[in-house]
């Protein structure tokens, strides 16, 4: 029996949306990996893109467990001595929430040239609207 390889033409992505409000941000980051890559389809082939658009949106309403919303530290370095920038995670969800789905995601993903092509299929909006009604977009079954 011969192995199955997934071609480039043979891969059919589709658009997924998902609702945010009041979900986990590290749970639901684990489903939505694993729809851009793919894992979730039978033709899952590590080293083949095989996966699916996801648009996620209310992305302002997403739960942080615990006491992170006060605890949990964002870090952006800019190159120069000293730097580092430090940012609650309360503060990023003032200025730019969907900042907090997006690492959530990358961190679940492999750091390889891959994952950095997968996560331009990642599209995050704050709000409960989106402009990706024309791709027939399907709501996202989320089993946690």
């Amino acid at each position: 029996m011969k192995t199955f390889m997934p071609k480039e033409a043979d891969i059919k992505r589709e658009w997924f949306v998902v609702d945010a409000t009041d979900k986990p941000a590290g749970r639901l980051a684990v489903l939505i990996a694993d729809v851009l890559r793919g894992r979730d389809k039978p033709t899952y082939t590590p080293h083949v893109d095989t996966g699916a658009f996801v648009v996620v949106v209310n992305a302002d309403k997403i739960k942080l467990t615990g006491n992170k919303e006060n605890n949990k530290i964002y870090q952006d370095f800019s190159g120069y001595n000293s730097g580092l920038t430090e940012t609650k995670a309360k503060d990023i969800r003032e200025k730019n929430p969907e900042r907090i789905i997006e690492q959530a995601v990358k961190g679940m993903l492999p750091a390889n040239r891959q994952s950095r092509q997968t996560l331009k299929r990642l599209k995050v909006y704050a709000g409960a609207t989106h402009p990706h009604e024309a791709q027939q977009v399907k709501p996202l079954e989320l089993n946690f």
